[in-house]
């Protein structure tokens, strides 16, 4: 702990260790001054204590110990000037534990409560909690009668001027305390009666008293709040209003009643309010008391003081008096116990030592408790019938004064003085002091409450108390007269003479803290020193010298000295033997246990500076009981384990035996039923289809019989009708076909003749474009694969169905665009037809204009006729009427027209606005349609790619199943026979078999795929048929040449048959032996022809599914055959090739001889083989056998050999052996005489001898081995390089009809002649080597940390361009397929090592970006220099092996999610549900012990920080093989999917990890990985949007879950979550501590009806198993082939740069 931070869980959990390992009580002493931070600490202990100890009983005794803070803090704790929750009385809490250290309860003692604070506050002060809590809850219901209102309306609540403090919600704080009441057992009834005592204490304040004279005062009559006060105490009014302003005088003969006057009044009834609230707090703690009283024996506990700080005010009274009294009693037993008592101990044990100084505050505690003290004096004061603070202060001086260094006086007061505590002077003000030393209040006021009935807890409150009263000569000295009003004298009551006995205030005090001082000095103090950073309460805000002057004041300074220097831990010598005996052997135990606890320490702890030894204990320093603990611990853990596992497996046998017998019985009985089932199901059915068939066909016949007979009847009223009609028709058209068939016949003579002759031109130039063209064509596609055709097909068609619906779409947009030009040529043509009705609606008025002008011109003329004939006055004004009515008229007309004019006009403009909102609407609604198409066609495309390479997956699998059940079958078939050994054919074998990866037959994978389930076998048994078809095509192929070889053979034998009279008799034998051999060939030879005779009858059947399924007759002839063939094939091939090498070899061997005649039989031979010229193979034959002969003979020899070489090593062993059973025999009988302890000792000893022993031989063969392999590799080269070079020589001199490879179609293609650059020369023999090198055996860690990234695709790319340059298809294609299956091979061995599979999954990226770069095509050009577009491959098109290795990436991609699964998988769970990253969230939930501690810390679980270092490792690994940046994404994307969705399973299937802390965790982790994806600039890689269901899951676990609006902010927040995950979710909540609360279910409900409508998938849990589709970027390298230089390392000297 001296190492560590300070920090009060450390000092909590080492006095919880001492009590279980000392077996002695403990405290912890918090101490501080006011503000510093005691009652927080305080808290924080005892939170620790019922987190880490936990109760004994279903009673949680923890949660109520923790539920008592929230009661005492609000009734006991005020803001003041220092501090907003400042403890205004100290307590003393004993938390009991039984003897298994489990709280089973605790007592609480209190002491001093600050009454003075219920009726005066100073200014930016505050009364207790509790009533601004009442005052904010006043709205509730249930304390409408309380009628409380705000805190500035009560006197007793407003003196302060600060009734709000800042960041407290007094509201919350009223449940918090309410919900505490009620896990204590205080009921809802006694609550009420709590509140409305504290309410009945505010209404108190507010009564007002009316002056009648100088000497008494009245209540004006019903006094509202005195009535409230009174209702609700339940007492009467008239009685409490008398008393308020009386009080009752008793003398030895009667009792006087006497009135008051207003000041005493208002103190009367401070004091009476004080009381009330002081008796009720005593009330609470010994009910809180009661609720935490253990119920079984307290075997020891934990004491934590918190009790008031060192306080100094502006104005400092008793109430600072007695608490910093109290502070000099801590410090001074705080002195005695870490500066005298433990100097004292050293002393005593004679361990070195050297006396430290230090602040002795005793002369202080004499001044104020000792005799003649200030408390003394006080006492005495208040016994004095006129004792005032005047002359109380005037004895101080008197007493103290200059007589004491620690007492002064102030120059100007003569009411105060100045005490020197050990922290401040301190200047107390003497008024008040001798009442509040009393404590008096009336006892007519008490007796008034003691009789209210209503209220029953009321007198509770009073009914053990002593009787406070206040003397009769405890009046002031201004006394008043007495009333005259007598009274009878009161009788003498026995309780009246104990009221001169009553103890003060003061002495109460002095008399609990030596009760305290007693309690501590028994138990183990535990210090905590709170220091305050400031005297402002500002955040943030450090003073140095404020601090500095706290340290020195409580001796903290010392401390550190003494601490530095002392031994805090000390065990006597048998306690530490007794401890520890379990470190030491059986041979450190002496009999003298002082002696034996050095000899272990010694070899314990090899500082011998870090312990001493006392007379009659061992001393350590800080830190180093802790190093033994974790020994002990460790030695105990381990013995644990070892029991544990034994017991554990033993269990887990026992369980899985039991449970494999019960799914065996009841896979019996289910399958027996399902097999009955489906039996009755097929005799159902059949019967059912027999009883249709002939019903349907009695019906059908019927039906079939009426209607021919109709159709008979029909048929031959009809066929007579139209035969007469065609007679005549006949007829007519003979005699003009005779006259048309001449002139016909001329002219088309003539037309064709003109014709034929353009046709035939134009046929000859179009059938030689057509034929070039297929030429081309047939060239590209013998070098392709059908089966990606076929694969593609799917996909094709699929691209060619969206491409209609793009053109369909298309074709609709543009018959809407037609719509809408349509509609704009109406509205111009209506709009045209408008403006020409205007126009001639403006001519006629016009004409009406004119015609308004001629009529004025007539009526002119008849005016003047008129004139002429002398008509009258009134025809004139006729005429002048009827001229303004007309003109009236017309004027209407044209305002008529007008108003029609503006209506056109506003028809006009609505038919534009409708036009344009048409036109508006049409384009935006073709515009989302075609953004949701175009939306749908990428998820259409996403989902083939998915399905593409889900297909790639599966044959994958399939292909791995084929290679081992094809090796299977090898090892099978090379079990070597007796009396023949074959060679390595695989060189030998059908290259068609290599030719691509997608022509690889699966034959050998039939029978597993039989295993699996039937959804699976439609898909893939049609592809499988035609694959086979393929490949028997192939074998027929095969078969035919060896069949063209062996007709060779025979008739070269037949020929040779002439001459064989002339060989020696002597070689009939051998020529016999080739004639059976021949013969036996013949037979073979005639089985496969029948073989496969019955394997094309099988293919020839109809090729339904049920034919081609498996299972049916056509499969399994096909699946027998085929294998027998291949195996019969793979053996004709190795003989084949046995007789073609002993061909060579013998007639190699032969050419030296010719010019030797020594031997009769050499050279008759040579002479035959000159005249046999085309039959000389038979003769290299025979001379073949018999040197084969010789070799067998020579390796039965050295296998002799080397037999009876391992027969005497294998004796030499068994000697060896013998010596050493001896010796362990002497060695156990030895043992067996020794002691058990030192029997265990020289067991181990010897094992460790042995080992050692063995560890060295292994060393040696080790070093043996290697040296053999070394010597066997270099001879390995050098046979290669000859075998290399005879097989060369062979390939010379066999015949080309001799050698069997497929058909190879010659590429016509000129070869540019130019200097090429940038490629690698290698030779075709040296192809494996090279595969071998640079794929198989290549070591990835090496060439990603010293190489350039991609160096091996850049190698093979070079080794592919010098190919193509040399125009060499077979070498393209030998080269591309041997790359593919060595870099299959490397990943099918090493697939599980990441690197492994990220290096080649980067290479192979990089080899097909090269063959993309440089394949000469111009959408891959564009970013190349003009250098490099001059090394781009000139003679073939290998844009189907780019699709290859596009497949194997996809392959590889899928291989790496696999293995980062699997690493990832065990981590993720731990690091981000189970392990808390944020230390002390989860407030219930036990957190263990701290890490400091190593003696219980969990080891081997992950983080979240393993997790971020696994995927630091994973990016980097990634980033130094030169992995694409885009992969890299998708990569860490698919990563980060897994993490998510694994996270979000589990805590959808773990109900502890359901809550608001939890969620917490899992938002910080979240944020981490968020963290993550910045640093690796990876944020735009789609991780963080597979992280969002479990964000949405976290944020559900978080959010508010009770209101309406809660429900919908959760569906709107969650959108990434299916309704099951988030109603799981809500079910599984799961609250930690009293303060959270369960979902209802009503809640639940609403969720679900809201989100009814939502359509998502019903599935409750993630897929982990998906993954993403893989996409290729194309990533061009910006690197110049010709500067690539290659690493001797690598092992690649046989080729050469060109």
């Amino acid at each position: 702990m001296g190492d560590m931070d300070p920090h009060i869980f450390a000092v909590a959990e080492e006095a919880y260790k001492q009590m279980a390992r000392d077996e002695r009580n403990q405290s912890i002493i918090v101490s501080g001054e006011s503000g510093a931070g005691k009652t927080v600490s305080a808290k924080y202990a005892m939170r620790y204590f019922a987190t880490v100890s936990g109760s004994a009983s279903e009673a949680n005794v923890e949660e109520k110990v923790l539920a008592s803070n929230p009661i005492m803090e609000s009734i006991g704790n005020a803001k003041t000037t220092r501090n907003d929750n400042s403890s205004r009385f100290g307590k003393y809490i004993e938390i009991g534990f039984d003897k298994r250290y489990r709280i089973i309860g605790a007592n609480m003692r209190t002491y001093l409560l600050e009454k003075s604070r219920v009726v005066f506050q100073a200014e930016e002060e505050r009364n207790y909690h509790i009533f601004y809590q009442l005052c904010a809850s006043a709205a509730l219901p249930e304390f409408k009668t309380l009628r409380l209102g705000n805190a500035n309306y009560f006197h007793y609540t407003k003196q302060g001027g600060s009734p709000v403090i800042d960041g407290v919600n007094d509201a919350k704080e009223m449940v918090n305390t309410r919900q505490a009441c009620t896990l204590l057992g205080i009921s809802d009834s006694y609550q009420m009666g709590i509140f409305r005592i504290l309410a009945g204490i505010l209404h108190l304040g507010n009564v007002e008293f009316a002056s009648r004279d100088s000497d008494s005062c009245t209540i004006p009559p019903k006094h509202e709040p005195l009535s409230i006060f009174c209702d609700l105490m339940g007492v009467e009014y008239e009685e409490m209003a008398h008393w308020l302003c009386h009080r009752k005088l008793a003398t030895a003969t009667e009792t006087y009643i006497k009135p008051i006057s207003k000041l005493h009044a208002i103190n009367a009834r401070d004091a009476l309010a004080k009381h009330i609230y002081a008796n009720l707090f005593n009330w609470i703690v010994d009910h809180v008391n009661k609720a935490l009283h253990a119920t079984v024996k307290q075997h020891s506990f934990i004491g934590v003081l918190d009790i008031y700080g060192f306080e100094t005010f502006e104005i400092n009274s008793f109430e600072q008096f007695c608490i910093n009294y109290a502070n000099e009693k801590l410090q001074q037993q705080f002195n005695m116990h870490v500066f005298k008592l433990e100097q004292e101990e050293y002393m005593k044990e004679q361990i070195p030592w050297t006396l430290i100084d230090f602040y002795d505050n005793q002369p202080c505690i004499n001044l104020i408790e000792a005799k003649m003290g200030i408390l003394d004096l006080l006492d005495e004061e208040c016994k004095m019938p006129k004792g005032s603070d005047d002359t109380w202060a005037q004895k101080l001086y008197n007493t103290h004064l200059n007589k004491c260094a620690l007492f002064e006086k102030p120059r100007l007061s003569n009411k105060a003085f100045i005490i020197k505590h050990f922290a401040d002077k301190v200047e107390y003000q003497c008024e008040g002091f001798l009442e509040k030393n009393k404590d008096t209040v009336y006892e007519e006021q008490i007796k008034v409450l003691k009789s209210s009935k209503q209220f029953k807890l009321l007198p509770e409150l009073f009914q053990d108390e002593e009787k406070v009263l206040s003397p009769t000569s405890a009046t002031p000295s201004g006394r008043v007269p007495l009333s005259r009003m007598a009274v009878k004298p009161a009788k003498a009551r026995p309780g009246q003479a104990s009221k001169e006995h009553k103890k003060t205030v003061g002495h109460q005090f002095r008399n609990s803290l030596h009760l305290l001082m007693e309690t501590l000095n028994a138990t183990t103090p535990h210090y905590v020193r709170c220091i305050k950073p400031n005297d402002f309460k500002f955040p943030f805000t450090f003073d140095e010298k404020r601090a500095v002057q706290q340290l020195r004041a409580c001796g903290v300074l010392e401390t550190i000295r003494i601490s530095a220097a002392g031994f805090p831990s000390r065990w006597t010598y048998q306690e530490f033997f007794s401890r520890y005996r379990v470190l030491m052997k059986q041979r450190d135990v002496l009999s003298d246990r002082k002696q034996t606890c050095k000899n272990v320490l010694e070899k314990l702890i090899l500082d011998k500076d870090k312990y001493q030894f006392g007379k009659t204990k061992i001393f350590f320093r800080a830190g180093q009981v802790a190093y033994l603990e974790k020994i002990r611990a460790d030695k105990l853990r381990a013995a644990c384990i070892r029991i544990q596992k034994t017991i554990r497996g033993w269990l887990m046998r026992k369980k899985y035996v039991r449970m494999r017998k019960a799914a065996i019985t009841i896979q019996r009985y289910v399958r027996g039923y399902q097999a009955r089932c489906y039996a009755k199901f097929l005799r159902r059915t059949r019967a059912a289809i027999t009883i249709q068939k002939f019903q349907r066909m009695y019906v059908v016949r019927k039906r079939y019989q009426c209607m021919r007979a109709a159709t008979i009847a029909l048929q031959a009223l009809l066929r007579g009708y139209m035969a007469r009609n065609k007679y005549q028709m006949m007829l007519r058209e003979h005699k003009s076909i005779v006259i048309q068939k001449h002139v016909r016949g001329w002219l088309a003579r003539v037309h064709y003749r003109r014709t034929l002759k353009a046709i035939v031109y134009l046929q000859c130039c179009y059938r030689r474009m057509m034929a070039k063209r297929e030429l081309k064509k047939l060239k590209i596609e013998a070098r392709s694969v059908e089966r990606y055709k076929k694969l593609h097909i799917g996909l094709e068609n699929k691209i060619m169905q969206l491409q209609r619906k793009i053109d369909e779409q298309n074709k609709e947009y543009k018959s809407l665009l037609e719509k809408l030009s349509n509609l704009e040529i109406t509205y111009s043509t209506e709009t045209e037809k408008l403006r020409s009705d205007v126009e001639r609606l403006r001519l006629s008025e016009e004409e009406a204009k004119n015609a308004t002008n001629r009529v004025l011109s007539l009526q002119e003329e008849i005016a003047k006729l008129r004139k002429e004939l002398h008509q009258t006055q009134s025809e004139k004004k006729t005429i002048e009427e009827w001229a303004d009515k007309y003109k009236h008229e017309t004027e209407q007309l044209v305002s008529e027209l007008k108003e029609q004019n503006t209506l056109l006009k506003t028809e006009k403009e609505e038919l534009n606005r409708r036009i344009h909102d048409q036109a508006r609407e049409i384009t935006e609604t073709m515009e989302k349609k075609l953004v949701e198409e175009t939306k749908q066609l990428e998820l259409d495309l996403n989902d083939e790619r998915l399905r593409y390479q889900n297909l790639l997956n599966e044959f994958s699998r399939l292909e791995e199943r084929y290679d081992d059940l094809k090796d299977e079958m090898n090892l099978m078939v090379n079990i070597p026979k007796p009396g023949h050994k074959r060679t390595d054919s695989t060189h030998s074998s059908n290259e068609s078999e290599y030719t691509f990866s997608s022509e690889i037959t699966e034959a050998e994978d039939l029978p597993v795929r039989m295993e699996e389930p039937s959804e699976k076998k439609a898909p893939l048994d049609m592809s499988l048929f035609l694959k086979l078809q393929k490949r028997v095509t192939e074998l027929e192929q095969e078969k035919q040449s060896l069949q063209d070889e062996l007709d060779r053979k025979e008739e070269q034998a037949l020929r040779a048959k002439a001459k064989e009279e002339e060989r020696p008799p002597m070689r009939g034998a051998e020529l016999e032996y080739e004639s059976l051999k021949r013969q036996e060939l013949e037979s073979e030879n005639k089985k496969l022809k029948n073989e496969l005779n019955e394997l094309q009858k099988a293919l020839t059947e109809t090729r339904s599914p049920e034919v081609t399924a498996p299972g049916a007759p056509a499969y399994r002839v096909l699946l027998d055959q085929l294998t027998s063939v291949s195996e019969e094939l793979e053996v004709r091939k190795e003989e084949v090739l046995i007789l073609r090498s002993q061909l060579v070899s013998q007639k190699e061997a032969i050419q030296p001889k010719v010019n030797k005649n020594t031997m009769t039989d050499s050279t008759i031979l040579l002479e035959d083989v000159q005249k046999m010229k085309d039959k000389g193979e038979i003769a290299q034959a025979y001379i073949g056998l018999k040197e084969t002969n010789r070799l067998l003979e020579s390796q039965l020899q050295s296998q002799k050999k080397s037999h009876e070489n391992e027969l005497e090593s294998l004796r030499g062993e068994i000697q060896s052996l013998k010596e050493e059973n001896n010796r362990q025999q002497q060695l156990l009988a030895q043992n067996l005489q020794l002691p058990p302890e030192a029997r265990i000792e020289a067991s181990l000893q010897h094992e460790i001898t042995r080992l050692t022993n063995e560890n060295l031989d292994l060393m040696e063969q080790l070093e043996k081995q290697d040296k053999t392999v070394r010597k066997l590799k270099k001879q390995l080269k050098v046979f290669a390089k000859k075998i290399g070079e005879l097989e060369v020589g062979q390939m010379e001199n066999i015949s080309p009809g001799q050698i069997i490879d497929e058909p190879i179609r010659p590429v016509n293609i000129p070869r540019k002649e130019k200097d090429f650059q940038g490629m690698l020369e290698y030779k075709k023999e040296d192809e494996q080597k090279l595969v071998k090198n640079l794929i198989l055996e290549l070591k990835p860690r090496g060439v990603a940390v010293n190489l350039i990234p991609g160096l091996p695709a850049y190698i093979l790319f070079m080794c592919v361009r010098h190919a193509d340059y040399l125009n060499d298809d077979q070498k393209v294609r030998s080269l591309l397929t041997s790359t593919i299956n060595g870099i299959k091979k490397v990943l099918k061995k090493r697939g599980d090592d990441f690197e492994t599979v990220s290096f080649w999954l980067s290479n192979t990226c990089r080899f097909l970006h090269c063959l993309k770069q440089y394949s000469g095509e111009e959408g891959f050009m564009k970013h190349n220099t003009p250098r490099q577009n001059e090394h781009c491959l000139t003679n073939f098109d290998l844009a189907e092996y780019r699709q290859v290795l596009s497949d194997l990436a996809i392959q590889i991609y899928q291989q790496l999610v696999r293995v980062l699964e699997n690493i990832l998988q065990p981590m993720i769970v731990s690091g981000m549900l189970e392990h808390e990253t944020i230390q002390g969230v989860s407030g219930v939930k036990p957190t263990g012990l701290r890490k400091r501690t190593s003696s219980i810390a969990d080891e081997g679980t992950y983080t979240l920080d393993s997790i971020i270092r696994q995927l630091n490792s994973f990016h980097s690994v990634m980033c130094q093989h030169g992995m694409d940046p885009e992969l890299i994404k998708q990569v860490v994307k698919q990563m980060f999917y897994i993490i998510g969705a694994v996270t979000l399973n589990n805590l959808l299937l773990r109900k502890d990890m359901c809550s608001w802390s939890k969620g917490m965790q899992i938002r910080y982790n979240v944020s981490q990985l968020e963290e993550w994806l910045r640093d690796k600039n990876l944020m735009n890689s789609g991780a963080k949007e597979t992280l969002e269901p479990l964000i949405q899951a976290a944020q559900l676990l978080q959010v508010k879950k009770k209101t309406d609006e809660d429900a919908e902010a959760i569906c709107s927040m969650c959108n990434a979550l299916t309704t099951a995950q988030i109603v799981k979710v809500l079910n599984l909540y799961t609250p930690v501590n009293e303060f959270e609360e369960r979902v209802l279910v009503s809640f639940i409900r609403t969720i679900q009806m809201r989100l009814r409508d939502r359509k998502d998938s019903p599935q409750l849990l993630m897929d982990a198993k998906h993954i993403f589709p893989v996409t290729f970027p194309f990533n061009p390298s910006s690197l110049a082939l010709e500067t690539i230089q290659i690493p001797a390392s690598l092992g690649l000297g046989f080729i050469s740069r060109v």
